[in-house]
């Protein structure tokens, strides 16, 4: 038994996570391509190994001639005499396995053949990388801050490095050297230096995995997470459902004294996070995403994924809210464009009275007796004052609301 062979391979293994069958390979190639390096030819080489006790064999398969004369080349030819020493019977024209000795190979075809073991085990240490973050890709991770590459941060994932690019980095967020966080792994790309790892702070992604993480009732299926806006470093508003009718969705994703929801703002750095009912009739969903604004009226159109919200005249700047970002963050979360004037504005406003829709008061409350579907307010949408967008463009052009 090569003992020594097979516990550096044992070693190999269990350190670089690496196959014994790779290893194996790398070392049958390496035997050959000394063999050409020594005699100038490797077609007819063999490499016998037994995997069990790493005892090898190197032959060499030569064609049998009548006579030492005859052999034009001895790398792959031998006369029937010596070919008969080595099987006896061999017969002219036949193949003939050959022993070679590996340890007659010259100091320059050893190098070679532990290079080509280096180079395979370096690269199937790449293969190992590439496959675990492969299986990570779309998930979250935990890694460590180590330094600034270019305007980008390199983040320690512990088998590689992560690459945090500018446009991932969060606004304002601050990461020191040996910060530990978590990122979302955004894609895994194999290149000839190995993978090569992009992460992020900013996907709305990564709120949905802590979410995922942090709430059990999410894990098993009972709450959903229907959608999500996002505004990396301010405020994130996601909509749940719950599958049981049992289980309030808002308070499972809240907590207990608001801990669940507490241990995922720390890992943002303080970003608010707005939880709201989610709810098939758009009108209820669209009152829920403008939360806390009230809202006296949604009058939704489900084919345009249009909305025209009023409010109460003091409501108006909170639906909005600073610079348009709840307005903003109401629209991603609930896909619609939403125009929101206040009460007194609404009364002169196409589209924004009952009357539009219905032929008088008493239609609208046969239509929608027992409902209570378009009245008070609570979160997500996007809408727009006096005729403009939530971030002043005209309210037909709300393309910030469809981002």
């Amino acid at each position: 038994m090569n003992a020594e062979l097979k516990a550096a391979m044992e070693a190999l293994t269990k350190e670089k996570n690496i196959s014994s069958d790779t290893l194996f390979d790398a070392i049958e190639n390496a035997l050959v391509t000394a063999c050409r390096n020594s005699f100038g030819k490797a077609g007819n080489v063999r490499v016998v190994m037994d995997r069990e006790t790493c005892d090898y064999s190197v032959f060499a398969d030569k064609t049998v001639v009548e006579t030492k004369d005859d052999v034009m080349d001895p790398a792959i030819e031998i006369a029937l005499e010596d070919a008969q020493k080595i099987r006896e019977g061999a017969q002219i024209g036949e193949l003939v396995a050959v022993p070679v000795d590996s340890q007659s190979f010259g100091r320059i075809a050893a190098q070679t053949a532990k290079n080509v073991i280096l180079q395979k085990i370096r690269e199937e240490e790449r293969n190992v990388v590439y496959d675990y973050f492969s299986d990570k890709q779309k998930n979250i991770v935990t890694g460590v801050v180590q330094r600034n590459v270019g305007r980008g941060i390199s983040i320690n994932l512990g088998k590689a490095d992560g690459l945090l690019s500018e446009k991932e980095q969060v606004p304002g967020e601050r990461l020191r050297t040996q910060d530990r966080v978590r990122v979302y792994v955004l894609e895994v790309r194999s290149t000839p230096r190995g993978p090569r790892i992009l992460v992020s702070r900013t996907h709305p992604e990564l709120v949905r995995k802590l979410f995922e993480e942090e709430v059990a009732e999410i894990r098993d299926g009972v709450v959903e997470i229907k959608s999500i806006a996002r505004e990396a470093g301010s405020r994130t508003k996601i909509a749940v459902w719950s599958n049981d009718p049992n289980v309030d969705p808002v308070g499972a994703c809240v907590g207990l004294n608001g801990s669940r929801v507490s241990n995922i703002v720390d890992e943002l750095r303080g970003e608010k996070i707005d939880i709201v009912n989610w709810d098939e009739n758009p009108g209820n969903f669209i009152q829920n995403a403008l939360s806390p604004a009230k809202i006296i009226a949604v009058f939704a159109d489900p084919e345009e994924k249009t909305a025209k919200v009023v409010v109460p005249d003091y409501q108006l700047s909170l639906a909005i809210g600073r610079e348009g970002q709840n307005a903003r963050l109401a629209a991603r979360l609930t896909g619609y464009k939403i125009d929101i004037k206040d009460e007194t504005s609404a009364k002169d406003a196409p589209g924004f009275r009952y009357e539009d829709y219905f032929g008088d008061e008493e239609e609208y409350d046969e239509e929608f007796e027992g409902e209570g579907t378009y009245e008070e307010g609570y979160e997500e949408g996007e809408f727009a004052p006096e005729g403009e967008a939530a971030d002043g463009e005209p309210a037909e052009g709300t393309d910030a609301a469809e981002e």
